[in-house]
């Protein structure tokens, strides 16, 4: 299971822009203002040697007893007793302040207590001595500060694979024997209920309520001789939504759920529109690269003029999930939950599908003798062969020439196409690129000599004669 690693420090300090260069996205607003961040912000973090999460949090100010200062302080607090490990960040251009000290002791109490790395780093250090920035900072009492300029990404490489030495490499299941099943979706949209369904007994608590559930469960199910694991999970509500620390608690328990199964089943409630929340949670499935099955819930006593509307809305709205099968049910009432497993099968077949390598190369000479990748300046990509690179999900890694620029809209068109030559239905695929190394990159230009270079100059004068 990767890693949570969260950044800890006070308003201003640098931590979203250490959270987007982490996480190689601009997903935490930056602005030179404090208290810019309020909510957590969840990420896969991204160009290290191991996997892992990484959550921002406002500014910490502990002190603060009331106000929205007050909120934000909870809700890092409650990142911390989340995190796997800390990175406190403190500013090296305005120094060690009284305020850091009672933030590093309350991070060293933490850390200590649960045995968790907590690594210092001292932001804000371009174009500064390291050993006079950070001199300070060792009165902390944390050990050795880091220097960094998260805005610049310089040490933040070093950074992070010092605080992943702390865990274990990540093991990839070879040949998982069945697949793990994360139910996931908003509060209140009948997961539990699902739950009890899809197992025939009142196994997890099912209440009309959100928020029943406050952690994921695994359970195991043999289903006609085959083997699963179905793992039912907290509702993933809304940051601004988020009240109960108990509650907070369960947002990473549900990510680190859908990291750790095979397929997701996402599980959409037909009697409320798509939201932001719905769409967020499938954009993070995606980018875990799982399995997917959509259940649309409460599609029971709705008319046909709503059904109609919601199909539509659902093909607007989720079309980046075109991959994966939509099924209408009820949970409540068991109307079409048994061909949710025919799907799960599907999924997880694609997901774990081993693809040789001379059909990966016809069906990359096949797609690109249909369309051509587009130009890149004066020259055009060629595309040599390719093969497989992975599972769960599917990565096809693709070698050549000219393929730095490659546009992304090219790559989707190679994914679907590689999707549809080998039929994988219902998992994403990644395309990798490799770009074939230039066989006179490190060759020294050729040194002339007198006699060489008289012989050329007569050459060009011959030739100026020839053609004047």
């Amino acid at each position: 299971m990767k890693p949570t690693i969260v950044i800890v420090g006070r308003p201003n300090v640098g931590k979203s822009m250490l959270f987007n260069r982490l996480t190689k996205s601009r997903d935490a607003i930056v602005a030179d203002m404090p208290g810019l961040t309020r909510d957590r912000h969840y990420g896969h973090g991204r160009g290290a040697s191991k996997p892992f999460l990484v959550v921002d949090t406002g500014g910490f100010e502990p002190v603060v007893t009331e106000g929205i200062l007050h909120e934000m302080a909870k809700q890092t607090l409650q990142a911390i007793a989340e995190a796997d490990a800390i990175v406190f960040v403190v500013d090296g251009r305005q120094g060690l302040t009284s305020q850091d000290k009672i933030i590093g002791e309350r991070l060293r109490k933490e850390a200590m207590s649960r045995g968790i790395p907590l690594a210092l780093v001292v932001n804000k250090t371009e174009g500064m001595d390291e050993a006079v920035v950070t001199a300070e900072f060792h009165e902390l009492g944390l050990g050795h500060p880091s220097a960094i300029s998260a805005a610049h990404g310089e040490g933040v490489k070093q950074l992070i694979e010092d605080v992943l030495t702390h865990f274990p490499d990540a093991e990839d299941e070879p040949n998982p024997d069945h697949p793990k099943i994360a139910v996931v979706g908003r509060p209140n949209v009948g997961k539990s209920t699902l739950v009890n369904r899809l197992l025939g007994e009142d196994r997890v608590i099912a209440f009309d309520q959100p928020g029943t559930t406050r952690d994921s469960i695994y359970i195991p199910l043999l289903r006609h001789g085959k083997q699963y694991t179905i793992i039912d999970t907290a509702g993933i509500r809304r940051r601004g939504k988020v009240f109960e620390a108990v509650e907070k608690f369960s947002v990473v328990k549900t990510l680190q759920a859908i990291e750790d199964a095979n397929v997701v089943l996402l599980l959409l409630d037909a009697r409320q529109e798509i939201s932001d929340q719905d769409a967020h949670i499938a954009g993070f499935i995606l980018e875990s690269g799982r399995a997917l099955v959509v259940g649309i819930n409460k599609w029971d006593n709705l008319d046909d003029y709503t059904r109609e509307r919601t199909k539509t809305e659902y093909d607007r709205k989720l079309h980046f999930l075109s991959f994966a099968n939509f099924h209408t049910i009820s949970a409540k009432d068991g109307m079409g939950v048994t061909p949710l497993f025919a799907s799960i099968d599907q999924a997880f077949a694609a997901a774990m599908a081993k693809l040789s390598t001379p059909k990966l190369t016809r069906a990359l000479i096949a797609a690109t003798a249909a369309h051509q990748p587009p130009m890149n300046g004066l020259n055009r990509p060629k595309m040599r062969y390719a093969h497989q690179g992975g599972h769960n999900p599917p990565v096809v890694v693709v070698h050549g020439t000219g393929l730095a620029n490659l546009a992304d809209s090219y790559k989707r068109y190679l994914e679907n196409a590689f999707r549809e030559a080998f039929k994988l239905r219902g998992t994403p695929l990644r395309v990798d690129l490799k770009q074939a190394a230039n066989p006179y990159a490190d060759k020294k230009p050729q040194v002339l000599t007198a006699s060489q270079e008289r012989h050329r100059r007569r050459g060009r004068i011959r030739s100026k004669k020839m053609y004047s």
